[in-house]
């Protein structure tokens, strides 16, 4: 006869949501998950559906779930108790496999709250900016982006493990099929590389999954998938160290965390444009959620046993995606090594197990969505136009885009964390956390904020300022670059070196900096009318090239729709930057009482 099993004792049923101290009945958390995968069934289900249709019922269902997310927002209550026994914030619960424990259980707390309005501001301006430039098999593209959106909420609410679980599946294979049909000309490479990947580290999380529910169980005689419940046990130091592995490989994955990114790159580039912002901003956050939800709380002595490891190879991960960035020739793949440098940031300040790393890490994780989410979308604005995203084929954009380039200098000054925007003072909280863990290790990983903005500012330099392509330099320009000088030379070798003389003197404003500052000779302002009567300097449509071998660089700056996805961004990132505070009061005492449970 074997040992005796325990009684099977299942967990409580409380189907109530609360807002704040107020109990009601509608579940905001259900109707803001599944709304996107309702407007998903619709798109499929209506025979002959048009393109304007599923753009629509896209739009008016993923507005719907950016509302709801707000509104749980607006009426949260930070300090709400957040523990087994307890009724969490929002909360809905209805046991649905007594058998083995599990139950449809969502809540959330503040690290929840903010990521759910990030992730359905992100696909609503995805959404918009796919209206007119995704314009084949429309109708399964706004299907997976809807289905997407479900999965990735639906991560962030669940608080049994099976039905968090079966979220995280179910947003891998949307985005997959996002690279692998509507993305690049290796995009099936990418969309694979990427499925692998994640697959192979949900899988070592199933295996976590199930020792944790087991080890419970065995302790207590409690059947339950309850996160919150398999908090309060107690697992022996081996068990925490070896468990610990198989959910850090999977976030770690979803990070990335050096040296699980390698299918980032390739996805990104491969990716359309909407799925690289969703990516970027909603995705990459996952893993650092998985880290402070799951890892931290119920494995606090595999924590301390992993720390300095983590630490060593965030500190890696940061150093290895700027040196890989400045080497970069496309601006996609630039701005994703830049990716693995920033979100290296989130896992040290997680680690280093100090109040400011963790209010660090949430800050930039906010901040990297909107920011890096905003530079993908210029990236996009600028291949419909151009067909290509090599830095080399840029130049001057500012005289040729100047709306776009003003975006693009906010975000890339952001991204390298400049004061009174939104990349600094969660660089900065991590800084001051990672000094308070060990100055050694803060001292080389922030000096590598100058690689930041070496590779920043030079791809800046190169795309948006600098001479405009296919336009001669100004002769009267008092610091000409060897080749704008040897340009002028081999024209006026060809005969119309005078001719040019004047010609060159371009009513328009030389951008700042290089060979492009406003020379005093230049004419006067008032007299560009007539000058750009008289001269084709090719500011419009239709003019041809002045330089033989560089195309003209002709294109509209920003529209409405472009606009309005970039606006919300910028207005976020600036808002924040101002005043970080609004997102500390909200994240501190969900983050204050995951550290207690490590750090006693």
């Amino acid at each position: 006869m074997g040992k005796a099993r325990p009684p099977i004792t299942l967990s409580p049923y409380h189907p109530i949501t609360r807002e704040g101290n107020r109990v009601t009945t509608f579940p905001y958390l259900s109707a803001l998950t599944f709304l996107p995968m309702l407007g998903a069934l619709v798109i499929l289900f209506i025979p002959r559906i048009t393109q304007q249709a599923a753009r629509s019922i896209a739009l008016i269902t993923a507005l719907g779930s950016l509302v709801i997310s707000v509104v749980v927002l607006a009426r949260f209550d930070p300090q709400a108790p957040f523990a087994a026994g307890v009724t969490v914030p929002f909360q809905e619960r209805i046991n649905w496999g007594q058998e083995v424990g599990a139950s449809y259980f969502l809540g959330i707390d503040g690290i929840a709250a903010l990521l759910l309005v990030l992730t359905t501001l992100i696909c609503v301006l995805s959404i918009i900016w796919s209206w007119d430039t995704v314009n084949t098999r429309v109708r399964e593209y706004y299907i997976a982006i809807l289905l997407l959106e479900t999965g990735m909420l639906g991560v962030f609410v669940a608080l049994d493990m099976f039905l968090f679980y079966i979220f995280w599946e179910l947003m891998l294979i949307p985005m997959a099929l996002l690279i692998g049909i509507w993305g690049s000309s290796n995009r099936v490479y990418a969309a694979v590389k990427f499925f692998l990947y994640t697959l192979f580290g949900s899988l070592l999380m199933l295996v976590g999954i199930v020792a944790t529910y087991w080890a419970y169980y065995q302790q207590t005689g409690v059947l339950t998938l309850d996160v919150l419940q398999l908090a309060q046990g107690e697992y022996g130091r081996t068990f925490q160290i070896l468990v610990f592995l198989t959910f850090f490989i999977a976030f770690a994955v979803k990070v990335p965390l050096f040296p699980f990114h390698t299918w980032l790159p390739d996805a990104h580039v491969e990716a359309p444009t909407a799925a690289s912002v969703i990516l970027a901003a909603v995705m990459l956050k996952m893993g650092g959620y998985g880290f402070l939800r799951f890892n931290l709380p119920l494995f606090p002595e595999g924590t301390l046993f992993w720390q300095p490891w983590v630490i060593a190879l965030s500190v890696i991960a940061i150093l290895y995606g700027a040196l890989v960035a400045l080497v970069q020739p496309d601006m996609k793949k630039l701005i994703a090594y830049s990716s693995v440098s920033h979100m290296a940031f989130v896992t040290l300040g997680i680690f280093v197990l100090n109040i400011q790393g963790l209010d660090g890490a949430m800050i930039v994780m906010l901040a990297h969505g909107f920011n890096t989410g905003a530079l993908f979308l210029l990236v996009g604005v600028i291949y419909e136009r151009a067909h290509t995203r090599l830095i080399a084929n840029f130049s001057g954009l500012a005289a040729v885009l100047p709306m776009w380039s003003g975006f693009f200098v906010l975000f890339m000054l952001a991204s390298i964390g400049l004061p009174a925007l939104s990349g600094f003072p969660g660089e900065f909280l991590v800084a001051l956390g990672s000094w308070n863990y060990s100055p050694w290790i803060a001292l080389p990983t922030f000096g590598v904020v100058i690689f930041a903005a070496w590779y920043m500012m030079w791809m800046t330099q190169r795309v948006v300022w600098g001479r405009p392509k296919g336009v001669m330099p100004d002769p009267h320009d008092g610091a000409l670059t060897p080749t704008e000088t040897a340009l002028l030379a081999a024209s006026a070798h060809g005969g119309h070196g005078q001719d040019h003389g004047d010609a060159f003197a371009s009513p328009l404003p030389r951008m700042a900096g290089g060979s492009q500052e406003h020379s005093p000779d230049a004419p006067n302002p008032s007299q560009a009318p007539e000058l750009h009567d008289a001269v084709d300097h090719g500011w419009h449509t239709g003019a041809v090239s002045e330089v033989p071998g560089e195309e003209r660089q002709i294109w509209p700056d920003l529209s409405l729709k472009e606009l309005l996805t970039l606006v919300p961004l910028a207005v976020l990132t600036i808002y924040i930057g101002v005043y970080p505070q609004v997102i500390l009061t909200i994240v501190e005492p969900a983050l204050e009482r995951i550290l207690a449970v490590v750090v006693p």
